[in-house]
Order: structure tokens, then C-alpha cells, then sequence
């Protein structure tokens, strides 16, 4: 396949949640259980980033001629992710309970495994170190980076079929394709993918990553 040419029939605006309760408190919060509690949704200043994100995308839609009812909001049902995509959604006065917002249980969080789970983030380098050694072995109960990337690249190839030729315009930093969506989900899933795809050279998605990384570093 060319290189040059895209793979991704959509263009994508990637957005990472809002400081959340968790950070606030520094805990490893990352089992579906534990992760859709309100309890763990964002704090106070989560809810204020997430806002100006939203004005920021708003912006690049009405700079791009991009209808709204051509943007689909898919997020992880994580509370942090869910309050965050919610709030986005009022920006642009999309229905939060319509068809144009959808969480996907691919894109949650990867789970660091019971040893982890509540604990303090400094146990990350832990986590870390052993990502390092190898990506295909998870933390004891938990997920491998293989495991999230291979699930994160099930829920775009399922959001690649599920929208598609609504003909709109696309972002001008992504793919000229048919609808743009706003993916909000966590950096480390996303650095899990970038890992994963990028020695691989799977070209389009390969590209979106790197602009992805760019916002994440």
C-alpha cells in the first residue's frame, strides 16, 4: 500500500479528559468498576479544561465550515471521560443523550491489575518498567500493552464503520475524509497505541498518532 495513502475514511480530534478527582488525589483509578463511579469524575478545574477544549474544537468547526450534526463525540465510559465529553457537548450544543454521543468500552482505560488498583500513581513506574521489558507481558490481573492497543484499534475500526460519507469537510491537520469525531480517552491507552502502530508503519493511523503524541508530550 502507498504510504501517502490514508486508511482512516474519518478525520479525528483527539481530546484527553480534564484534571480529574483521581489525579487530585493521586490514585490509580483504572478498573471499569472503579472508573464509571461518579466519585471519580472530575475535579472542579477538570470540568474548567474540558470547557476550553470545547471552545477550542468549536472554533475549529466553525473555521472549517464543518457542520455540527457531522461531529460524533465517542469517549470511554469512564466518569472522568463521560464529565468530560458531556461538558464538551454542551460547548457545541450537541445532545449529550442523542445518536451523536457514544461511549465505547474500547477506549477506557488500560487496567493495571488489582496490585495497582487504588494505590498511589507513584506504583506507575512499576508499571512502567515492566512495559518496558515487554510489551506483551501485563501486570499480574491487569492488561498488557499489546492487550489495549489491540482493543483501541477494534473501536476505531468500529467507529470507521459505523460513520461514514456524511460529506462534510474535513479537519485540515487530519484526513480529508467524511465525519469528524472527538475521541476522548486516556493518554496511556493512546501512547499504547502509538507504541504499538507506529514500529509497524500502518501509515494514516501512524500519522494520526504522531500528531496525537504531539499534544501528549
Amino acid at each position: 500500500m502507498d504510504p501517502s495513502s490514508p486508511i482512516l475514511r474519518n478525520s479525528y480530534w483527539v481530546l484527553r479528559h480534564g484534571r480529574s478527582i483521581p489525579n487530585e488525589k493521586g490514585l490509580v483509578v483504572s478498573s471499569l468498576e472503579n472508573g464509571t463511579l461518579e466519585k471519580y469524575g472530575l475535579a472542579s478545574e477538570g470540568f474548567n479544561q474540558a470547557r476550553l477544549a470545547g471552545e477550542l474544537f468549536l472554533k475549529e468547526v466553525e473555521e472549517t465550515n464543518i457542520l455540527p450534526e457531522n461531529v460524533q463525540i465517542c469517549y470511554s465510559p469512564f466518569s472522568r471521560t463521560t464529565d468530560t465529553a458531556k461538558t464538551v457537548a454542551n460547548v457545541l450544543g450537541i445532545p449529550f443523550e442523542g445518536s451523536q454521543c457514544k461511549a465505547l468500552i474500547e477506549f477506557r482505560e488500560r487496567y493495571f491489575g488489582p496490585l495497582f488498583e487504588l494505590h498511589s500513581h507513584e506504583k506507575y513506574s512499576e508499571i512502567w518498567a515492566l512495559d518496558e521489558k515487554d510489551p506483551f507481558m501485563p501486570p499480574e490481573g491487569g492488561e498488557s500493552v499489546a492487550d489495549v492497543a489491540s482493543r483501541i484499534a477494534l473501536g476505531l475500526a468500529a467507529i470507521e464503520t459505523e460513520f461514514q460519507g456524511l460529506g462534510s469537510k474535513a479537519l485540515p491537520y487530519l484526513f480529508r475524509d467524511a465525519c469528524e469525531k472527538t475521541l476522548l480517552r486516556h493518554p496511556k491507552p493512546l501512547r499504547t497505541l502509538y507504541k504499538i502502530c507506529v514500529p509497524q508503519k500502518l501509515y494514516a493511523l501512524d500519522t494520526l498518532m504522531e500528531w496525537v503524541m504531539s499534544f501528549l508530550q
